[in-house]
This record gives structure tokens, sequence and C-alpha cells, in this order.
């Protein structure tokens, strides 16, 4: 396994490196400590870039350094760029499996007007992302909330929680939303009450609740198989899927969201929005982004 994790000068690379320390990770799993210069800061003073540089290359040996302390194999990189972008570009040169970011915490109007790294990681990445923002204490149980839609994305996303070690005691709690029928138009999102017979109604809200029961069973029997720990309480919620996850690993305290990924770019992503994104953005847990990897690995292992 390869994972890519993406640092700065910020807290959160010292939360992401925390994290790296204190779970526990496949034989064999390869680290590449990355720093991507900022271009954009140093525009009007290209003096600077050169201090940069050599300042992005003492956090990945530092943290490389902490790494390989742990047992693991890890090697550092930096390079000047947009992170935004080229995180993503060296995770598909490389071959990683996985990038880990932090969050810095900007606000939503912020994020709206600046954008995030986070954010452009997870928009463009060819592989699974987590946005780390706990440390697990060593060997601490986890409690991972895992949001299924029944789809091959959301299987996926299973059986990776499943092939992954887990600290002993950890918990999984299953989650499948039974999504609330709307009808959009210019004047905004209504209720199809107004539009559509009950009869109709009742029939649409009897496959949803088939299909999230279908989901949560398929789901739960991919974990039970490898011998999981699950939650045995309420599984399909009602309502709104991005508010109710976020809402749900609030109440139930989970430091871990697990989601899958459907994959979609670019102005598809804007104008309809994603679940996946809008989680990982929004909680205040860690949460994972599963999506399968789409290129053939590579094999660098230097600057």
């Amino acid at each position: 396994m390869k994972v890519l994790v993406a640092i700065d000068n910020s807290p959160s690379s010292d939360t992401i490196l925390g994290a790296v320390v204190n779970r526990p990770w496949l034989a064999n799993t390869a680290f590449c400590v990355l720093n991507v210069v900022n271009l954009q800061r140093f525009e009007k003073l290209p003096t600077l870039i050169e201090d940069a540089t050599r300042e992005g290359m003492r956090i990945v040996e530092e943290g490389t350094k902490r790494i390989t302390a742990a047992g693991y194999e890890a090697f550092p990189k930096t390079s000047p760029g947009h992170p935004r972008s080229d995180i993503s570009c060296f995770a598909k040169e490389w071959g990683a499996d996985l990038i880990l970011v932090g969050s810095h915490g900007h606000g939503a109007f912020g994020r709206f007007l600046l954008g995030s790294v986070a954010q452009g990681v997870l928009r463009t990445a060819p592989c699974s992302v987590e946005i780390v923002r706990t440390v697990p204490g060593l060997s601490s149980p986890r409690r991972v909330l895992f949001a299924t839609d029944g789809s091959d994305c959301s299987v996926a996303a299973a059986h990776a929680i499943s092939s992954q070690p887990w600290p002993s005691g950890s918990v999984f709690k299953v989650l499948s939303v039974e999504e609330l029928a709307t009808a959009g138009n210019e004047m905004g999102a209504g209720s199809l009450a107004a539009i559509y017979p009950a009869s109709l109604l009742e029939g649409l809200a009897t496959q949803a609740l088939n299909r999230a029961r279908s989901a949560v069973e398929t789901a739960k029997n991919i974990l039970a198989q490898a011998g999981l720990t699950l939650d045995g309480g309420d599984s399909i919620p009602f309502g709104e899927p991005r508010r109710v996850i976020l809402d749900t690993a609030k109440d139930w305290g989970a430091d871990l969201i697990v989601v899958g990924s459907h994959g979609k770019r670019g102005l598809d992503r804007f104008l309809l929005g994603s679940v996946s994104e809008a989680v990982a953005i929004h909680a205040t847990c860690s949460v994972q982004v599963v999506r399968g990897r789409q290129h053939p690995k590579g094999n660098i292992h230097a600057n």
C-alpha cells in the first residue's frame, strides 16, 4: 500500500503525522511525505521561492523521520507548484492508494471564495482521500461510521474498510439514508406531494426504503465477514443524506466517517453537489472518501 502524506507548516500537518504513527497499517505500507510550495504566494516575490523550497524540504524531512521512527518506510518529496492540483498529480504519478491531507478549518464563505487544498484534492485525486482532523490514541479503539447508498462505489468502500487493520475494540456503524423526495424548480425545492398522487409517492418511498435496507445488509455482511464489531442502532434514518450523516456522526461520537465516491468531476460536481465531498468538508471528525485507484503504480522514490 502507498500512502501520500501531504503536509505544510500548519498545525493540521502535525495532526496528520500524529495520525500516521498512532494507527495500524497493512504490512509493507510505504509513505511519501510531500510538500508542494505554493507558487501563488510568491508571484510578486519570486526570490523567496528558493527559501520556501528549503523550508518545505525541512518540513518533509522531519515528517519522514517521525514516520520511520515508528517503523515504517518513508521518503520526503518537495516541489514548487499549486497544492490543489499538484498533490493529486503526484499521487497519480507515484501510484498512491491513499492521500492524507489536513483541514485548516476555513469557514464556508472563505472556502467558497478561496477554495481549500483539501477540497481541491478531493475533486481531483485518482485514489482514496482522507481528511485528517483527529489523532487516535495509540491502539485506541475507533468509532467508524460507514455511510452507504448500495452503489458499486459503496460496496468497494465496505471492502476497503474490511481489508484495513483496526485496533481491538473498534466499532462500526452502517448507515443508509432514506432520502426525502423533493422537486426542484425555479422557485426552489418543494414537496412532491403537491404534484404526484399519494399512491405513487408511497410506492417510491417503499422502493427507497428497500434499497436502503439492502445497502445496509450488504455492507454489514462484508464487515461482519471480516470479523469487525457492528453497532446495532438505527441504520436507515430519513432525511437529507449530507445532514443526516453529519448529525449521526456527531451524535454517535464517530472519530472517522467512511464514504464511497461516485467519481464525478468538474462541472457535474459543481452543479449537482456530492454527498461525499460535503461530508468530508463539513464533518468535525476525520473523513475517508474511498475511490478505486485509476492508474498503474509508479516507482518514484526520490526528489
